[in-house]
């Protein structure tokens, strides 16, 4: 009698598609090859892209929509509302998706999911990309700008006056307590400038085509399999 699983029971778990059990299945973290699969079997995941325009027009996954994370806020009980389909959060590490991740929870979202190790391991795993114009990521923007005001500090105290042997102290705690509280004052900073915010990528027209369930374009459905630009058009 235990064992006993009524015929109708038997009948309905039968019949749940192989697409829903993956989604059951998906991790809170999900490994590239993983999402990879995942995507294959349902096309209708969206995937939330938080990095900046200029980042995104670099390279992004297929399908992606771009909403930048300090524009994500804004745009999150909307997103709430209207996204009921699994979305995957992406950025160029993980780190930026993480704080996604935490700002959508709290506006009660619950089917979140991180791409693990973000658009550079989707790429070190050979996964395709949708290529645009060179541009340097944020992170790499951080740390060629905290250099170089740390060597320029540097060379100041050593040639003009010890006292702006101050500028690197201050780099330099400002770094550790960006490790420490998981924000980064310098890249909020520097996602503001007009290098990052190209204009072909419009946020608000890249929302409502999250919302509507259409492609990034605007236009085509929303699949991995389909073309997508910057900008809604």
């Amino acid at each position: 009698m235990r064992n006993y699983i009524p015929m109708q029971l038997s009948i309905k778990l039968a019949s749940i598609p192989t697409s829903m059990s993956a989604i059951l299945d998906l991790p809170a973290v999900v490994p590239p090859h993983e999402l990879a699969q995942f995507l294959a079997q349902r096309p209708d995941v969206r995937l939330l892209d938080v990095r900046t325009p200029a980042e995104y027009e670099t390279a992004h996954i297929r399908g992606a929509y771009n909403v930048p994370l300090d524009r994500l806020s804004e745009h999150g009980a909307e997103i709430r509302a209207s996204v009921t389909a699994p979305v995957v959060l992406v950025c160029q590490s993980g780190q930026r998706a993480r704080k996604a991740e935490s700002a959508l929870r709290a506006a009660g979202m619950p089917n979140l999911h991180v791409l693990d190790g973000g658009v550079s391991a989707w790429s070190t795993g050979g996964n395709p990309l949708v290529r645009g114009a060179e541009r340097i990521s944020l992170e790499r923007q951080v740390r060629i700008t905290a250099g170089a005001i740390v060597a320029l500090g540097g060379f100041l105290a050593l040639g003009v006056h010890p006292l702006f042997a101050l500028v690197p102290a201050v780099i330099g705690s400002g770094l550790v307590f960006a490790g420490i509280s998981n924000t980064c004052m310098m890249g909020m900073l520097l996602a503001k400038l007009p290098y990052n915010r190209p204009a072909t990528c419009d946020v608000g027209a890249m929302v409502r085509a999250l919302l509507a369930g259409s492609g990034p374009d605007g236009s085509m459905p929303a699949v991995v399999t389909a073309g997508d630009t910057c900008s809604a058009r």
